[in-house]
């Protein structure tokens, strides 16, 4: 209980405040804790940051579904495009995503650690399904995890950087259409 608390805590205050400014004082002191409490179950703050982003990552990964029972790669594809963009269009992602860009240059150890909690898995994922097409000559032989790595910059670099406030934000409907034509022109490069 306390555990979530300190978590629920500080994902809010590093997700608001940024990185930087987030201080384990500060947490401890919003949770009605002191420092010590914090200290025994984090070594400090980037093993705390770490905890908050495996746990976010637990998260957003739990609703995934197992892409590869689709009857094609492009119901596959579709579906795995659905729920990364339900997931990285939220007000966590979004925030997560502002913090990382903001603060990776001065804490160059922050995109690793994103990596660590499970942020390479989509990536891990849809290369899986690019093997299995290859393996059955759905599409022909290709590096899929560089494959895998261009399907999630087409999904979500348009939408996410909208979202963001870097140009109108796309709308359910917009939504729906960036995503089935990310999946149909991605097919249509790797099938050539």
């Amino acid at each position: 209980m306390l555990e979530t608390t300190i978590l629920d805590t500080a994902t809010a205050a590093f997700l608001a405040e940024g990185y930087a400014a987030t201080s384990i004082e500060s947490i401890a002191r919003a949770c009605g804790i002191a420092k010590r409490t914090l200290y025994a179950r984090w070594s400090g703050k980037p093993a705390l940051f770490r905890a908050v982003l495996e746990r976010l990552m637990a998260k957003w990964l739990s609703g995934a579904g197992d892409w590869s029972a689709r009857e094609s790669l492009a119901e596959a594809l579709d579906e795995a495009a659905a729920r990364i963009l339900e997931v990285a269009l939220t007000p966590e992602a979004i925030a997560l995503n502002r913090l990382l860009i903001a603060e990776s240059t001065r804490f160059p150890e922050l995109p690793f650690m994103m990596r660590q909690a499970g942020a390479s898995q989509g990536v891990a994922r849809i290369a899986a399904l690019l093997e299995q097409a290859v393996a059955s000559r759905a599409i022909p032989p290709l590096d899929t995890a560089f494959a895998a790595e261009q399907f999630l910059h087409l999904v979500l670099a348009g939408p996410q950087r909208r979202a963001m406030g870097l140009g109108p934000a796309l709308d359910p409907a917009q939504i729906h259409l960036w995503r089935k034509s990310a999946v149909t022109l991605f097919l249509s490069g790797i099938k050539n």
